[in-house]
């Protein structure tokens, strides 16, 4: 039977490598996308390094953060931080959990991370804290429980980047490239802010900038601008896994050209694709 949630599958195992890519996540974390059929459920990889994702390894689960069907695979512990956003959220429709080294030292320090430039208005009006401790006492600091989701969805509001103390940060979007898209740009906003500390006084954007900024580069022409860029580097970079033998994501080409840029469909870039992957297997096996 054909999956009505290919495409879909496809595009979030992209997403997942994107973010590896560019050094958001490493072997830990994870991004999810709503069901756009049914808002009671998501989609999300399977217990992975977001790196190696590929679309057979992405399941669909329930707002209870349980397997839609039944499976003996190891799944993440933290599926619930993405199952409690999406039921307080229904504006929300894909999560993004990560722990990169430049948002640390502000979940380590309490230090407010406050948007410095323009693409780092996708920051919000304001990032909250969320502590474990101030519910649930000592913990392993992963977000395990419903319990602690619900607390860690509460903390998030109506705001779009949560920090979690002494651990990570949450995310959230109106579309998948959306989360994608905030997710890269608050950390390199939060790189350029350890920077600007060291040297000086923080002048960050006036509350009317970051809602003009943030409307304007999370708009559909930026977002995709920014993805079919991301694709081709995730594009650039894979093409060395397949000079050493490791096995490559299929269609990239065919999910990298803006949605939104009036070009042709991308059918030729893909069969060159595949032929290119073709020539690559036939040199391996020689």
């Amino acid at each position: 039977m054909p999956d009505a949630f290919a495409e879909l599958r496809h595009e979030l195992a992209v997403a997942n490598r994107i973010l590896a890519n560019e050094g958001i996540i490493d072997a830990f974390g994870h991004i999810s996308v709503r069901n756009p059929k049914n808002p009671d459920r998501y989609f999300i990889s399977r217990h992975r390094a977001c790196e190696l994702v590929e679309p057979s390894d992405i399941l669909e689960m329930t707002l209870d953060s349980k397997p839609v069907v039944p499976t003996n695979v190891r799944l993440y512990s933290e599926m619930v931080i993405h199952g409690e956003i999406y039921k307080a959220r229904p504006d929300v429709n894909s999560v993004c959990h990560h722990h990169a080294p430049a948002v640390l030292p502000f979940c380590a320090t309490g230090v407010e991370l406050v948007p410095l430039f323009h693409l780092g208005g996708t920051l919000g009006a304001k990032v909250p804290f969320w502590d474990s401790r101030d519910e649930f006492g000592d913990t392993n600091l992963l977000v395990r429980t419903p319990e602690e989701g619900a607390s860690h969805a509460r903390a998030l509001g109506a705001h779009y980047m949560l920090l979690l103390r002494r651990h990570g940060a949450s995310l959230a979007g109106k579309s998948l490239r959306e989360c994608v898209f905030r997710s890269i740009y608050t950390t390199r906003n939060a790189e350029l802010q350890l920077r600007a500390m060291a040297i000086g006084t923080l002048g960050p954007l006036s509350a009317g900038e970051v809602e003009k900024c943030g409307g304007h580069n999370l708009g559909a022409r930026g977002v995709e601008r920014a993805w079919e860029y991301w694709v081709t580097r995730l594009q650039k970079a894979e093409a060395m896994w397949a000079a050493a033998g490791l096995p490559r994501l299929r269609n990239l080409a065919a999910v990298g050209r803006p949605q939104t840029a009036g070009l042709a469909p991308t059918r030729r870039a893909a069969q060159r694709e595949e032929r290119a992957r073709s020539r690559t297997g036939t040199k391996n096996r020689r």
